[in-house]
């Protein structure tokens, strides 16, 4: 379906949505999909910093419950 559209379709497509919003409205609208893909990306950050404390902690605890060996 798409297949068959080429680049003039993509051209007049963009000119109507252009029209039909405004280059205001279109321009708001990108910038809020540009917040949130930088929100998505913090997200993604802030969520692995979590796992890797996490991690750390019960790594932490694993050592402190494992019993020594006796030496000797």
């Amino acid at each position: 379906m798409f297949n068959q559209i080429g680049l003039p379709g993509i051209i007049l497509i963009a000119v109507v949505v252009l029209i039909l919003f405004g280059r205001g409205k279109i321009s708001s609208l990108m910038g809020e999909v540009g917040k949130g893909i930088t929100s998505f990306k913090k997200g993604i950050s802030e969520g692995k910093q979590e796992l890797d404390k996490a991690q750390e902690e019960v790594s932490e605890k694993v050592k402190d419950v494992t019993p020594e060996k006796d030496k000797g």
